[in-house]
C-alpha cells in the first residue's frame, strides 16, 4: 500500500549440528518495486576505516547468496561497481549515512552513470557481528607421553544485527528498510579433547537478509 510503511515481523529458530541460532527479521515498505531482466542491484557496505564499517566478507556473502538459489537477482559486484563509479564511493569520498547516498545519487551525471550499467536498485547495508558475554575458562597444557590436554567449559554470545535499506535509481527515492538480527551461544566443553559448539549468526543473518531482499525486489 503506497503512502504507508507496512512493517512485517518473523522471528526464525535455526538448528543445526554446530548450534542453535535464533534469527528476527522486520520489513518496512515504502514504494511498490519489481525488476526487470535486464536490470541488476548493487549491494554494498560502508567504505570507511572505522568501527562503523559494514564488513566485506558480509557484504559479499549477501551478494553471492543473492544472485543464486531460487529467485536469483542479477548482482552488480562491489568492486565493479565502484570502478565504474569512480571516485565517488572510494572511502575518503564515499558516504556514511543514507541521506548522503540519496543526495549523491539524485546528482544527474551520477543517476546516469549508474543506469548506464544496469542498475535499478542500490542496497544499502549497515551493521556488525560481536563476540560477546563470555564466561568460563579454558586451559591446555601438556600431558604425559607429550600429548597436549585441555580441561574447563568456555561460552560466549555471538550477535550478528545488520540492516539493508534499498534505493530506486529511476524514482530516486528509498522503496523500503529490511533487517536481519541473529543471536546464538557458542560453547567449547574440554575434558582432555576440546568439543566446540559454534553459533554461525553471520552466517544466519546473511542467508535470512539476502532472501528478504530477493523477495522484496521481485515484489
Amino acid at each position: 500500500m503506497m503512502g504507508k510503511a507496512l512493517t512485517a515481523i518473523v522471528i526464525l529458530a535455526v538448528f543445526a549440528s554446530t548450534g542453535c541460532v535464533s534469527s528476527t527479521i522486520q520489513q518496512v515498505r515504502q514504494g511498490e518495486t519489481g525488476i526487470a531482466g535486464h536490470e541488476a542491484i548493487a549491494i554494498l557496505g560502508r567504505r570507511h576505516k572505522n568501527r562503523d564499517e559494514t564488513r566485506h566478507s558480509f557484504v559479499e556473502c549477501v551478494s553471492n547468496r543473492t544472485s543464486s538459489g531460487s529467485n536469483p537477482i542479477s548482482v552488480i559486484g562491489d568492486k565493479a561497481f565502484l570502478d565504474s563509479l569512480f571516485p565517488w564511493f572510494e572511502p575518503r569520498t564515499a558516504p556514511l549515512e543514507l541521506t548522503e547516498l540519496g543526495r549523491l545519487v539524485a546528482r544527474p551525471e551520477i543517476a546516469q552513470r549508474i543506469k548506464e550499467i544496469g542498475v535499478r536498485y542500490i542496497v544499502w547495508i549497515e551493521g556488525t557481528t560481536e563476540r560477546r558475554d563470555q564466561a568460563g575458562t579454558l586451559q591446555c597444557a601438556v600431558a604425559s607421553g607429550g600429548l597436549p590436554a585441555c580441561f574447563g567449559f568456555l561460552s560466549w554470545e555471538g550477535a550478528s544485527d545488520y540492516e539493508a535499506t534499498i534505493w530506486d535509481i529511476s524514482n530516486q527515492i528509498n522503496v523500503g528498510k529490511l533487517s536481519s538480527e541473529a543471536r546464538g551461544v557458542s560453547f567449547v566443553p574440554a575434558v582432555i579433547v576440546p568439543l566446540p559448539f559454534i553459533a554461525r549468526v553471520q552466517a544466519s543473518a546473511c542467508n535470512t537478509l539476502a532472501d528478504q531482499i530477493k523477495s522484496f525486489i521481485t515484489g
